[in-house]
């Protein structure tokens, strides 16, 4: 695999002869059309085939797998342009393997809201483990909040991903909730009823398990916590079912703050079958412009993750999304709006502006002035940064990745995803 960053005067046509690539090749890995110009500083993911197929009359996918010994889902991976659907005509070219050997094998895992673009879920569906739909909420007696995550879970189905269901404090004000988490870890009758309803909505509906996601939890509960999570796998373990914990990027254990002192790692670590580290949100809507996940910051919250959790229970939290801010950026009134990566690189194509890479952070950014004459800071993942933090997985033993979230889409992180990891299904 070779990440290809856009020079001046690169042309698609110039980079796949370059590199002995066809442009098809190149705009199916990349997600992007003829159409589009490229943007100075834009990475594109070049992977070399290894052995391609050409679709005879009458031949689906599935005979296709078949006959190379790989799963329909590799077959997808392999070959984006598809959609992750399975029309294909005559005649037509497929991907079945490409030069190089993957690092190893892994889970990933990622979330998706109700009102996801169903098309995207079925293009990232084979790339994952399990998938989440977010969320459930509940009340303080137990009784559940329900999403309308039925048609997650049959796209889900269809791919062979394990569907896990998401239980937050997370309120209607898109908070989580202390005041919530609270009744809850002290209210033995509250927990018994939440337990009940949890079960017999994983069970109806088929989830593999359950992924639990209580923030800004008071030191006073950071013991009654995983105490509720152990609970839970207690119940769940012999249906053969999952308990993942998702946690807050701490570094030490005596780490202060209220997203920090109510998650402790160890007995939290303990009571979970695997841990879901939220390594992203440093460069933040309210805070000044910086990398969502720069390396070194996430770096230190998995080493000291590996204090307190065996490296095989740990899943690293990934971004698929970057920040605009408009500058210049002032402490308590600024606030940055969420884009996608795609939109980062349409942005700065739509301004000329060139995308520049900090090699301390591993993240792309770029400035320009808009229509109106404001300065504007734009920071995103792209195909370079996101290959040096999914390594980490690797470097470190890791159990996997997961994406927060599946909402947008971002091509090429799968195409190198796709090139590092064998995907456990």
């Amino acid at each position: 695999m070779l990440i290809y960053r856009v020079k001046a005067g690169d042309t698609i046509f110039g980079i796949a002869e370059e590199n002995g690539v066809s442009v098809f090749n190149i705009l199916a890995n990349n997600g992007i059309t003829l159409d589009e110009p490229l943007v100075v500083g834009q990475t594109l993911v070049i992977l070399k085939p290894d052995i391609t197929h050409t679709v005879k009359s009458r031949e689906s996918l599935n005979q296709i797998a078949k006959e190379y010994g790989i799963s329909l889902n590799q077959l997808y991976r392999n070959n984006p342009q598809l959609g992750g659907r399975g029309d294909v005509f005559p005649g037509q070219s497929l991907f079945i393997s490409y030069e190089g050997e993957p690092l190893g094998n892994a889970e990933i895992t990622g979330y998706a809201y109700e009102f996801v673009d169903l098309d995207l879920l079925r293009f990232q569906m084979p790339y994952l483990t399990y998938m989440m739909p977010f969320t459930y909420g509940f009340t303080p007696s137990g009784e559940l909040i329900i999403p309308d995550d039925e048609p997650l879970i049959a796209i889900a189905r269809e791919y062979g991903t394990i569907p896990l269901l998401h239980l937050s404090t997370l309120t209607e004000n898109g908070n989580f909730s202390n005041e919530l988490a609270q009744q809850i870890l002290n209210d033995e009758a509250a927990q018994q009823n939440l337990i009940e309803n949890v079960l017999g909505i994983i069970n109806e509906k088929g989830y593999g398990g359950l992924d639990i996601d209580f923030e800004f939890l008071s030191i006073e509960d950071n013991l009654k916590y995983p105490a509720l999570i152990q609970k839970f796998r207690d119940r769940l373990n012999p249906l053969g079912k999952i308990v993942i914990t998702a946690l807050a990027p701490k570094t030490s254990a005596e780490q202060k703050g209220l997203l920090y002192e109510g998650h402790r790692y160890k007995e939290i670590g303990e009571a979970s079958d695997a841990v879901f580290l939220m390594t992203y949100e440093w460069g933040y809507t309210y805070g000044p412009p910086l990398a969502v996940a720069p390396i070194e910051p996430v770096r230190k919250v998995i080493e000291y993750a590996l204090t307190e959790i065996p490296r095989e229970k740990i899943i690293m939290g990934l971004p698929n999304y970057g920040y605009n801010w408009t500058l210049p950026y002032v402490s308590g009134e600024s606030r940055a709006d969420s884009i996608s990566n795609v939109e980062a690189v349409e942005t700065a194509r739509r301004y000329g502006a060139e995308i520049l890479f900090d090699e301390y952070a591993m993240a792309p950014y770029f400035n320009y002035r808009d229509e109106n004459g404001n300065e504007h800071e734009v920071w995103f993942e792209d195909a370079e940064s996101i290959e040096a933090k999914l390594r980490l997985i690797n470097e470190y033993g890791l159990r996997g990745g997961g994406y927060w979230n599946l909402m947008r889409p971002f091509p090429e992180n799968w195409a190198v995803l796709n090139n590092l990891y064998n995907i456990i299904q």
